[in-house]
């Protein structure tokens, strides 16, 4: 089993890269034949910028950028996908909504048959951690994990037919932060193959 886990940080000492890399460790830990690659947003230069190329694209006027042909095969490769990144303004940082912006496109993750919206990405379970400022409570009495799961689960990887496995939120107010977030990480990764029923045949 391979993941795909991308990271959206300016610093390469933060301590989202740093989850990101004890994901990686839990993985490898669980099973030595399991792999996984790191797709590094900010450090790999990715254009977030929705371009006439990517709506010539939508249009079906277009074949994918070489960028985005780039991000598919290595989607395709993956069993599973893992978001690790900042709440900024509780919501993705910028790169990396540009990048489900660019990458999720029509065609390749849904398209429209008829008049049928057409799911195309069931086969690709996806787990979400996203590090945050805020204390639960706060966040609680603004209902931002129901926002969360409205825009993200439901908006973004619902409307493709990518079920969302797992969405953790780590705190800077949790009890041993930050090291409790390196061991969750830890652990995510160490379970994040447990149970995947694929639920779609995936492309060719």
């Amino acid at each position: 089993m391979h993941a795909l886990i991308v990271v959206a940080h300016p610093l390469q000492d933060s301590l989202t890269n740093a989850v990101a890399a004890e994901l990686a460790k839990g993985i490898a830990a669980a099973n030595c034949a399991d792999s996984w690659e790191i797709a590094d947003l900010v450090g790999a230069g990715f254009d977030p910028r929705f371009n006439r190329e990517d709506l010539a694209l939508f249009h079906g006027n277009n074949a994918p950028a070489a960028d985005i042909a780039t991000e598919h095969a290595r989607l395709e490769r993956a069993d599973a996908l893992v978001l690790v990144y900042p709440l900024y303004w509780w919501s993705f940082p910028a790169v990396l909504k540009g990048w489900i912006d660019r990458v999720f496109s029509y065609g390749w993750a849904y398209e429209d048959k008829d008049g049928t919206l057409v799911k195309k990405l069931g086969w690709l379970p996806v787990h979400l951690v996203a590090l945050g400022g805020a204390d639960r409570g706060t966040l609680a009495r603004h209902g931002y994990e129901g926002a969360m799961k409205t825009q993200i689960d439901h908006g973004i990887f619902g409307y493709c037919g990518a079920p969302v496995k797992t969405s953790t939120l780590l705190l800077a107010s949790d009890v041993g932060y930050p090291e409790a977030h390196l061991q969750q990480a830890l652990s995510l990764g160490q379970s994040l193959f447990a149970a995947h029923p694929i639920q779609q045949e995936r492309p060719r």
